[in-house]
């Protein structure tokens, strides 16, 4: 087995970075480095500027991006004993996309960074400054991860003014939020928080909100102006911080500011404000960084005390995960391989530790590949670009290379030809341990299009967990995947219990290739819903191709003929040649079909629909989803939901996320998901309900009506 599975992770290693070179995005914004002075005095300090120009409809992140985003970071190379603090950041905008809430700074903006230089260095000395810039750039629909370096050569002298720069430092400063000498107040019950802010902040009641520095997003609910001068803004917070503070801002004036723990307001009960409500201190100024350093992404502000953070979901996540990936090994593509490992080590008449090690070796497989995946996503989420659980499915160049691979799967339990591993010519003792460690990365990466019970809720909180429990919540994934095949090699009586070898053992070999030529299949209309229907002929003359080469190898074998593989090469590299051209002649796929109580997603006519008092019910779907596809036929499109659903007005919104859309992403990670089906219910006058992602034709009539209901 392991053969095959080289010969086709090399021709999706083949085809993955056409994909990717060819999406590849040029640069959005334009950066660059000015200083206050082109000849900086000894023992005083010199302000730089980085100014950003992105285009239009693009913007940068604030320090605190909010739900979603990354903060500039600048790592300095200057000379020895010169310091430069900070970044200092204008006050940000509000930016609200698919329920995620984050603050940005949209058009051209510009970070100043004071520079100290030592008073030892002497008149006409060089000078030189050179910042490594690492950003996230982002429109509505798409984020760019970007990387820059700005660079000036200045000379030490008598801190002359630049005449040209004035301009631009002038503006930059007075876009720095000053800063209030008087703390404000805070009353916090739980997350529902209650700011004062002092008269002397001037805002207007009517746009004043609070951009928390640190972490969290503050959700404005009103502002009005007290007797005293003095703002109130009532709101609630996303997390419960240790200390508070930011920035208050009307859109016209902004000023940054801490806070401090206010009075119980009188006629409240003294127990009110109790162990759920956080204890807000005053944030201690923020130390000058060594220039040397990397400057943080929390620049000018006062910064929460760090602390542990709580994470109450992660041995939820973990417990969901692990099912989940147990729960894996019941679809198509993943059974008959399982299975006929199982039987293959139960034949093979291995010795206990032999056994133990094969499955140790399986189980090592589907851990690596799916670390593998949790490390891509979780970088992809980290640099702000939207992705999700299956995230590579939404490539067309994804998708072709599991229908090669799984097509020749199928072609060799069907017996064309034969490789060493999941098929039953394996010898005994011949690369055992190598072949199982390949069949576990095998079922663990074709079983990415599924979404098992309980892992939606995981891997959603993979995701907002800590770097290093994320993790651990994929690698718990990879184990329970691998839970079957170690319980066959730890325990003997497990293995005893299965039937004894015998002829039937290559019918059923047989008979298990087609479960796989139905996961063909079904990733064949995949390819024609992403890329058209002349797509979808392209790739499977692709596919073809490969299989004609994979059955002159069979009749080489046959015949016992040395180095029978050596025809697959050529063939190889002819198929990639045709799956190469697929997305240069593709042709849009038929648009769905669309009714008045069925229409597609949007956060927009979602809120329009909630406004107006309809019912709606909210399906997250893909193509590539064999689950949603079941509830589908099984529960959605019965005539008896149909029927409810049209009596009591439910509209039915359809988020596909078959080709991948940010917006559903981020709507997604808003309800703390990253995986489909996901379903959720809003009735008139009700929190939106999350729906089991097993869905039943009594359960929606239900919900529908307004009963309830027991799925």
């Amino acid at each position: 087995m392991s053969r095959i599975v080289l010969t086709f992770v090399l021709l999706g290693a083949l085809l993955w970075p056409a994909a990717t070179v060819s999406a590849q995005p040029a640069s959005r914004v334009a950066v660059s480095l000015h200083a206050s002075s082109a000849d900086p005095a000894p023992g005083r300090t010199t302000m730089l500027a980085i100014r950003f120009t992105p285009d239009p409809g693009w913007h940068g992140y604030w320090s605190n991006p909010g739900d979603s985003g990354l903060p500039p970071s600048v790592k300095w190379n200057v000379p020895k004993g010169v310091r430069i603090g900070a970044l200092q950041h204008p006050a940000p905008e509000l930016l609200r996309v698919a329920g995620m809430t984050s603050f940005v700074h949209g058009g051209q903006h510009v970070l100043l960074a004071p520079m100290q230089v030592p008073a030892s260095f002497k008149a006409g000395d060089s000078l030189p400054v050179k910042g490594e810039l690492d950003f996230l750039i982002c429109s509505d629909s798409l984020c760019v991860p970007q990387r820059a370096t700005v660079s000036l050569d200045l000379t030490v002298g008598k801190g002359t003014a630049d005449p040209a720069s004035r301009a631009l430092f002038a503006a930059a400063r007075d876009a720095i939020p000053r800063k209030l000498s008087t703390s404000g107040e805070v009353t916090a019950i739980g997350r529902t928080v209650q700011l004062l802010i002092p008269a002397a902040a001037k805002l207007d009641p009517v746009g004043a909100t609070f951009f928390p520095a640190g972490e969290g997003v503050f959700e404005r609910n009103g502002a009005r102006r007290l007797a005293d001068g003095s703002l109130q803004i009532s709101g609630t917070m996303s997390n419960t911080p240790t200390s508070l503070s930011g920035i208050a801002s009307d859109g016209r004036r902004a000023v940054q500011l801490s806070f401090r723990p206010a009075s119980i307001p009188s006629g409240m009960p003294p127990t009110t404000i109790a162990t759920d409500a956080p204890l807000l201190a005053e944030a201690q100024a923020e130390a000058v960084p060594a220039a040397s350093s990397p400057q943080t992404s929390n620049p000018t502000l006062p910064s929460a005390a760090a602390g542990p953070v709580a994470s109450p979901g992660f041995a939820g996540a973990l417990f969901g995960a692990l099912v989940g990936g147990l729960l894996l090994n019941l679809m198509p593509c993943v059974f008959p391989i399982l299975s006929l490992k199982a039987l293959h080590l139960a034949r093979s008449e291995s010795s206990n530790d032999a056994a133990k090690r094969d499955a140790l070796a399986y189980a090592g497989g589907t851990l690596a590949t799916c670390l593998l995946l949790g490390l891509v996503l979780l970088g992809l989420r980290a640099a702000g670009v939207a992705a999700g659980w299956s995230f590579q499915l939404q490539n067309p160049y994804v998708i072709l290379a599991l229908l090669a691979l799984v097509t020749g799967i199928a072609l060799n339990l069907a017996g064309l030809f034969h490789v060493r591993g999941p098929s039953f010519e394996q010898q005994s003792g011949r690369g055992g341990i190598a072949d199982s460690f390949g069949t576990g990365a095998l079922a663990a990466f074709i079983a990415t299009p599924c979404s098992a019970p309980f892992m939606a809720s995981a891997l959603g909180a993979a995701l907002l967990l800590p770097p290093g429990q994320g993790l651990l919540v994929f690698a718990a994934l990879g184990l329970g995947l691998a839970l079957p095949f170690l319980a066959l090699g730890w325990f003997p009586a497990l293995r005893s219990r299965l039937p004894r070898p015998g002829a039937w053992m290559v019918t059923l070999q047989r008979i298990l290739s087609i479960p796989m030529f139905i996961t063909a299949l079904g990733l064949a209309w995949v390819l024609g819903r992403q890329v058209g229907i002349d797509g979808m002929a392209l790739g499977l003359g692709a596919v073809l191709v490969l299989a004609l080469g994979l059955w002159w190898v069979g009749r080489r074998q046959h015949e016992g003929n040395s180095r029978s593989w050596l025809p697959l090469l050529p063939v190889a590299f002819l198929s990639l040649g045709v799956a190469a051209v697929v997305p240069a002649v593709t042709s849009a796929p038929a648009a769905a079909a669309a009714s008045q109580l069925v229409e597609p997603f949007s956060e927009a006519r979602l809120a329009e629909l909630r406004a107006r008092g309809t019912p709606v019910f909210v399906d997250f779907t893909a193509d590539w989803c064999l689950t949603c596809k079941v509830n589908e036929k099984a529960a959605i499109e019965r005539t008896a939901t149909r029927a409810a659903f049209a009596r009591h007005g439910v509209v039915t919104l359809v988020g596909d996320w078959t080709r991948g859309d940010p917006a559903i992403t981020r709507f997604l990670a808003g309800h703390g998901r990253n995986s489909i089906p996901f379903y959720l219910s809003y009735a008139l006058g009700k929190e939106p309900r999350v729906l089991p992602q097993l869905l039943t034709s009594d359960g929606l009539v239900a919900m529908a009506s307004g009963t309830p209901t027991r799925e």
